[in-house]
């Protein structure tokens, strides 16, 4: 596999990255793949190394937000179980697809077509329960027609839901299969299924999902690194800023509203989307000025919304520190 080099200037740039993918996957509870993937796609990475040392990346930061996370009470544990052996079975299947794409020569635009799709979609849906009044209404009507179905054994989940084994195994085979598709911890799927699917709390979501990530990421990294798909020097580089970046990001979902959360998490999941649309549509027609232009947005929305999150937890500690 192919592997670039990284110079001094590159070097400082991923550090700086790696911080504020770590503010991000600390609030989000994302490993954070769901940007360095499409950030290695956009500089020029093969999509079987952007995808293993995405994945590697998801490991090292998980372990820092897990454990934030637990000391705050925030993780479910015997929902994480569930998922993560439903997600383990899909990464296996989901790793054998990309290296089959890769062989037949269409790993990248097919990765990058499924990168937007999810992205958007996903996205949309956050954004429009972000922006309504409704979204008690609309969670807590997806979340009953999921514990609708009685397939014992049932399971007593934070926030009163209780939802069926199988249900949990299915959900979390199909989002494993993405997840060794697309080089994603899971993330940014996990999430909404849990707020959504399981009407979880968005605080205690997104600490159950950095410990399944935790787990898949390790999985996916080892699946990787037999087909010698990871760049280690890269990885080490962002791991180095996100070891800050995640303590301030977990410290955050305590003092931001749930509203809020989920507006940043929609803001980030559209920008990754336009950004991989952009590179793609740049690479067919020979476009110069779009591949600039994607990478440009994936680090800006980073930077801009990393930005915000601090910003809005600095607000609410002052309003605190005031009463």
């Amino acid at each position: 596999m192919e592997i670039l080099d990284l110079g001094i200037v590159s070097i400082g740039l991923f550090v700086g990255f790696g911080l504020v993918i770590g503010i991000l996957f600390g609030f989000f509870g994302m490993g954070g793949s769901f940007l360095v993937t499409p950030a290695l796609l956009v500089i020029g990475y093969p999509a079987p190394v952007a995808v293993g040392s995405g994945l590697a990346f998801v490991f090292g930061t998980s372990v820092i937000g897990a454990l934030r996370h637990r000391d705050h009470g925030q993780i479910s544990y015997t929902l994480a179980a569930v998922m993560i052996l439903g997600m383990s079975v899909g990464i296996e299947v989901g790793t054998r697809v990309v290296f089959l794409l890769a062989d037949l020569g269409s790993a990248d635009s097919v990765i990058s077509v499924v990168y937007v799709g999810l992205l958007g979609a996903v996205g949309l849906f956050v954004l429009r329960d972000a922006r309504t009044d409704g979204s008690a209404v609309r969670t807590g009507h997806i979340a009953t027609g999921v514990q609708a179905i009685e397939l014992p054994p049932m399971v007593s989940l934070p926030g009163g839901a209780t939802v069926s084994v199988w249900v949990m195994l299915i959900l979390g085979s199909s989002i494993g299969i993405l997840s060794g598709c697309l080089g994603v911890g899971g993330g940014f799927l996990l999430l909404p299924v849990m707020i959504y699917g399981f009407g979880i709390p968005t605080a205690i979501a997104a600490g159950t999902s950095i410990l399944q990530i935790m787990v898949s990421g390790a999985f996916g990294t080892f699946v990787y690194a037999q087909f010698n798909a990871i760049d280690v020097s890269v990885v080490a580089v962002l791991l180095v800023g996100s070891a800050f970046g995640a303590r301030i990001g977990t410290g955050a979902t305590r003092l931001v509203n749930e509203a809020d959360i989920r507006g940043y998490f929609a803001v980030m999941l559209l920008s990754g989307g336009v950004a991989i649309g952009s590179k793609q549509i740049s690479v067919v027609y020979g476009i110069e000025t779009l591949e600039t232009a994607s990478t440009a947005l994936i680090f800006g929305a980073a930077v801009l919304v990393s930005g915000a999150i601090v910003r809005t937890s600095i607000t609410a500690l002052r309003k605190s520190d005031g009463r």
